[in-house]
């Protein structure tokens, strides 16, 4: 398939600015992929549609205030976004052999600017208190080395924003450290939210594990190549970069014996089963690893029967994943009926429940 399928006109006043006042009083529109109905709900209606036996799989991952505002020794003012913090680097990249989030000085960032960031160019954060020079530049990206002694987490909670999308045409305020975040969110490592989750509050949570629904969690570490473009005319020639995840062994031997349906929130959450599935559940413990699984249409599922999301940007690979979910046109068919409602979109927006 091409590039272009997967573009829509979408008007810049439905691109969500803030949250919901309330998590769980965004609306949903509920897609019933079988007949093409089209439901419009709150989001708290989602219990509903949910039943004894099912399983609700959420990715817990949290976002870290990743983005840092520094200047070059030679004063120039550097925007940095860094990557990869809480987790090991994947193999080819310097990874140590040693499991688990590593102790390390040396991240990946993106710059801006990245012009005159050359080897050996020193950044400054804050009054000093954090220091980094360019170590390495690969393919034109560039990592960092800091003088943290492996508390990078620490002086970012103090130093560092949240990483707002760049659609967010505001600055960071206080409440975007919590509303930016789901309220399960345990395990640090993302530089973005899996939006899908931010609609739930506690207590919706309770109440749908009181119907006796099997409320369950991943790991994935929301990284760049979430977002990175798409590039390719030919959308199979685009390459996902790999991001790190982890399900419990528990989790596996119950998809391995399903009872009910596999509902899956966000598209995190979707690329972790299906590519623990592809792995044939064959590690005991906590499989951990690495994926860049590429879901577009064409693809066979093979845990995944209903998908909550978002609204997602044009020429994404989370728009594709959703249309290899659904179908393009019956995709592109509820958004043009969540525009025309009036659905708010993107990180901050409305959701969508795919049966």
């Amino acid at each position: 398939m091409k590039l272009s399928d997967f573009s829509y006109s979408l008007p810049s006043e439905l691109i969500a600015q803030y949250p919901a006042e309330k998590r769980d009083e965004s609306r949903l529109l509920v897609l019933h992929k079988d007949t093409g109905h089209i439901e419009h709900k709150t989001f708290k209606d989602i219990e509903k549609y949910l039943n004894s036996g099912d399983m609700l799989v959420l990715n817990n991952t949290k976002v870290l205030p990743a983005q840092i505002i520094g200047r070059k020794e030679t004063g120039g003012k550097v925007e940095a976004l860094i990557l990869g913090i809480g987790h090991p680097v994947p193999q080819g990249c310097g990874a140590s052999k040693t499991e688990g989030a590593e102790k390390r000085n040396e991240y990946e960032a993106l710059l801006k600017p990245a012009r005159g960031c050359n080897l050996g160019s020193k950044i400054i954060f804050g009054d000093g208190e954090l220091k980094a020079e360019v170590a390495r530049i690969e393919n034109g990206r560039r990592f960092l080395k800091f003088n943290c002694n492996g508390n990078l987490e620490n002086i970012l909670d103090r130093l560092g924003e949240m990483p707002l999308p760049p659609y967010i045409k505001r600055e960071t305020i206080d409440s975007d450290t919590t509303r930016y975040q789901t309220v399960y969110a345990s395990k640090n490592g993302a530089v973005a939210a899996p939006t899908a989750g931010l609609h739930f509050t506690k207590s919706l949570l309770e109440d749908i594990s009181k119907k006796r629904v099997d409320v369950e969690y991943v790991t994935l570490h929301v990284g760049y190549g979430t977002f990175k473009p798409v590039s390719s005319e030919n959308i199979i020639e685009h390459k996902m970069e790999k991001e790190y995840f982890e399900i419990e062994n528990k989790i596996v031997e119950k998809l391995n014996n399903k009872k009910g349906k596999i509902i899956a929130v966000g598209t995190t959450s979707t690329r972790v089963l299906e590519s623990v599935y592809r792995a044939s559940f064959s590690t005991p413990g906590v499989e951990k690893g690495w994926t860049n699984l590429f879901i577009y249409p064409g693809y066979k599922f093979k845990i995944v029967d209903s998908l909550l999301t978002n609204f997602h940007l044009p020429k994404t690979t989370l728009l594709m994943l959703v249309s290899a979910f659904c179908g393009r046109e019956l995709l592109f068919k509820a958004y043009e009926e969540a525009i025309k409602e009036r659905y708010r979109f993107y990180s901050y927006g409305d959701a969508m429940l795919v049966l």
